[in-house]
């Protein structure tokens, strides 16, 4: 029983990683085709549409930075709070709680460590 919820636990975790990750690649030439789409128009609408554009976008860019930072700290909490108390023993469904603990611990707590600036503004970077 264990063995499977570790398991499912290990494909959850492996299958959020890629989508993370996918994220900020859509972002990144998303920001990309934004560069080429402010170069061939150049008028004052389509420049404060373009901003405004911009704008979401660097939000979203924030929001997956944000998110990538998050799964890294899953990964460090995950291996700094083990859930080995010779006191409480183990209950069955113990584990899927102790990862939904450490997964929302890791949410909250993202955004603050500076991970997540210092990938945003290396991606800002690189599309300019």
């Amino acid at each position: 029983m264990i063995d499977l919820t570790t398991n499912a636990l290990n494909a959850y975790q492996s299958t959020q990683s890629t989508a993370t990750l996918q994220n900020l690649k859509s972002a990144q030439s998303l920001q990309q085709s934004m560069k080429v789409a402010q170069s061939l128009q150049g008028t004052k609408d389509s420049k404060t549409s373009l901003q405004k554009i911009s704008a979401n976008e660097d939000r979203a860019l924030r929001e997956q930075t944000d998110n990538f930072e998050a799964l890294f700290l899953q990964i460090m909490l995950k291996d700094a709070i083990k859930n080995e108390n010779p006191l409480y023993p183990k209950q069955p469904g113990s584990d899927i709680y102790h990862s939904m603990y450490i997964e929302n611990l890791a949410q909250n707590l993202s955004g603050s460590f500076g991970y997540s600036e210092l990938l945003y503004n290396y991606l800002k970077g690189q599309q300019r």
